[in-house]
């Protein structure tokens, strides 16, 4: 079975994520493929403009899959704990590479985030033109429950956010639905689920001999007319959000998570997962978006780039995916076990460059 399913339809073409087992999580060979078939498409004039999708009406993708990420680390532990993985480097590298080429590509990327959208499926829809969310969209960036961080370009998309949404939906987690997407600018378009195939025909009928980009945001503004967004919670929470604008220390953030006094039910949610996440993480994850503030695109991709290196080489990252996937006992031992008991100099193991033969996390980004 082909991981991608592709076509092309009067120039529109159809890029379909085909693992709907696994919820169109990303594998390596998936990655690869989706890298090749953009770099062709993009000089290929047959091609004008970009229909990304995941097959099944369950996700559009889950995120990566970090199963086998586990399966590399464990193999590498048992020969030098020290050394990353060249299966977790390559896997790391060129996802980004995939990522980087679609906020760079000079052709319209339409998205259909239908579904689950998490993770590295964020990663493939952030920088598309035309990201589309429909009514059983949900997303998240849930990285804080198994060790890692929000890495894809969350350093650049979670800080675009107003107000201090970013930082709070990297340390919680939270779950996001379409309307959220719309408001925090994740995505572009929301519409019915309903009007997919009356989407992929409009453009398909369009005459390709002008601004790509404009014609197509065309026909989607005709489309979202037609649907109405709902209530957005994320935007009905704005006065909480806007208590954690200028913290300037974790500590201070998980104060005003603790101690606010109305808590609903979505803020329990949040605040139940960044309590139950990996402390290492939560420090990470907070250095990693005040530090990565002004990086370039290209510096965002580096930056992540040798902080998931380190991650494999630190221990809560395969100690969350154990407990998670693995033994799939829901207790991950993180280490340290307190946000109290991360030192300083711990975190800036996570941030330290990695050298001698992992020089080549300078990797060049893609054009």
């Amino acid at each position: 079975m082909s991981l991608l399913l592709t076509e092309i339809k009067n120039r529109v073409g159809i890029i379909t994520l085909n693992s709907e087992k696994t919820l169109n999580a990303l594998s390596l060979p998936m990655i690869e493929e989706l890298h090749t078939i953009l770099s062709t498409w993009k000089i290929n004039d047959e091609v004008a403009c970009i229909f990304l999708q995941g097959s099944g009406e369950k996700a559009f993708c889950a995120g990566g899959d970090v199963r086998q990420l586990y399966d590399s680390i464990i193999a590498q532990r048992a020969i030098d704990h020290t050394k990353v993985p060249q299966d977790c480097f390559d896997f790391f590298s060129k996802e980004y590479q995939v990522d980087y080429m679609i906020h760079t590509y000079p052709k319209p990327i339409v998205v259909w985030g239908h579904g689950i959208v998490m993770g590295g499926g964020i990663g493939l829809m952030a920088g598309a033109s035309h990201r589309i969310v429909t009514e059983r969209s949900k997303l998240a960036m849930p990285e804080i429950t198994i060790g890692l961080y929000p890495d894809v370009g969350g350093t650049w998309f979670l800080n675009k956010m107003p107000s201090a949404y970013g930082l709070y939906l990297g340390l919680t987690g939270a779950r996001l639905d379409g309307a959220d997407c719309k408001f925090l600018g994740l995505a572009d378009f929301y519409l019915s689920s309903s009007l997919k195939e009356q989407i992929l025909s409009s453009l398909q009928e369009i005459i390709w001999n002008g601004d790509g980009h404009q014609a197509v945001s065309e026909v989607l503004e005709k489309f979202s007319k037609e649907t109405e967004i709902p209530e957005s919670q994320t935007e009905l929470h704005q006065a909480f959000i806007h208590r954690f604008e200028g913290v300037d220390s974790l500590e201070e953030f998980a104060e005003i998570l603790t101690d606010y006094p109305k808590k609903d039910d979505w803020i329990l949610t949040g605040l139940k997962s960044f309590e139950a996440g990996s402390p290492s993480s939560a420090h990470i994850i907070f250095r990693q978006l005040k530090q990565g503030k002004k990086l370039s695109l290209e510096d965002v991709f580096r930056s992540e780039l040798n902080l998931s290196c380190q991650c494999c080489i630190h221990t809560d990252f395969i100690e969350g995916v154990r407990a998670l996937l693995v033994d799939k006992d829901l207790t991950p031992k993180w280490q340290p076990a307190t946000l109290t008991e991360v030192t300083e100099d711990w975190v800036d193991g996570y941030f330290n460059w990695i050298i001698g033969e992992w020089d080549v996390v300078e990797v060049e980004i893609e054009n």
